[in-house]
């Protein structure tokens, strides 16, 4: 991060950025809804959905819920980071993920320690292990049915983890299937991500420019405009805003206003060609 643009700006952070800190992330009322019932899900275990298309919050709320959780005491919280991998190495990382020696090509042993672990966690938190997957999309079924059976106990009455799973509309075509259809009917907690309208998008940046300290960084007119300009899209959004601010930061600009808008985003035009009389 430029020191010359935090100092230019008056930011404590660049508020258009992917990096920017979970804590002063903004969230609409439908991401504070589902952390809450998360939070209360974590005693009961079960598995969760977040799903929508690219752009739309799905990545922003999943560091929501992390932050919220790691404020929860005595919680175990895992972060799948290869969903694409097979069952092997799905092993590997889950004994990574929760500090137990495993052998992966032993799917029987791995899964016993697995759960005497997440057990003797339940027993001295009353809180479930929690574990999250993005891009789930990409995990095969097979591994899709493994978490299944691993994470049941007392003949399917009971949930030893609870599992939240993030994905675009492939990972919701993908739960329909019938191979699938005994773990979808398991997901206790569901937020789809989506388009928001200009409205909520300029609560959204006004929200991240009070946070980083310079809540004058942009005209009213531009935040106006970048919110009818960004298709309901966040990360769009975000992408704008940030490529203004990389362009003001060069010409040393004291605001970024609608001008500069403008100037950054012209389509270029080509010149009509004249017709030949014929």
């Amino acid at each position: 991060m430029s020191k010359k643009l935090l100092a230019l700006y008056s930011l404590k952070f660049n508020p258009f950025s992917p990096q920017i800190p979970a804590d002063v992330l903004w969230a609409p009322t439908a991401i504070e809804s589902f952390c809450w019932r998360i939070e209360q899900q974590v005693g009961e275990g079960g598995f969760a959905l977040v799903s929508g298309d690219a752009g739309t919050g799905k990545s922003a709320a999943l560091r929501l819920l992390v932050e919220r959780l790691g404020q929860m005491r005595d919680l175990s919280v895992g972060v799948l980071t290869r969903p694409q991998a097979a069952l092997a190495d799905f092993y590997r990382e889950l004994g990574d993920l929760f500090g137990v020696p495993l052998s992966p090509h032993n799917r029987w042993a791995s899964a016993k320690v697995l759960r005497e672990k997440w057990h003797n966690h339940i027993q001295t938190s009353l809180l479930r292990p929690v574990l999250l997957i993005d891009e789930a999309q990409e995990m095969a079924p097979a591994v899709f049915s493994e978490l299944r059976l691993l994470s049941s106990a007392d003949l399917d009455s009971r949930s030893i983890l609870t599992i939240i799973l993030a994905g675009d509309d492939r990972l919701v075509s993908k739960l329909d299937s019938p191979d699938l259809v005994p773990l979808a009917s398991r997901i206790r907690s569901r937020l789809r991500t989506q388009a928001l309208p200009p409205a909520q998008l300029l609560e959204c940046i006004n929200h991240l420019l009070k946070a980083a300290g310079n809540p004058k960084l942009m005209s009213p007119t531009l935040v106006q405009t970048l919110c009818e300009h960004a298709a309901g899209n966040l990360r769009l959004l975000m992408n704008m805003a940030n490529d203004l601010l990389n362009a003001a930061l060069r010409q040393e600009r004291e605001q970024l206003d609608e001008k500069l808008f403008f100037e950054v985003f012209a389509l270029d035009v080509k010149p009509t060609s004249k017709r030949t009389p014929s």
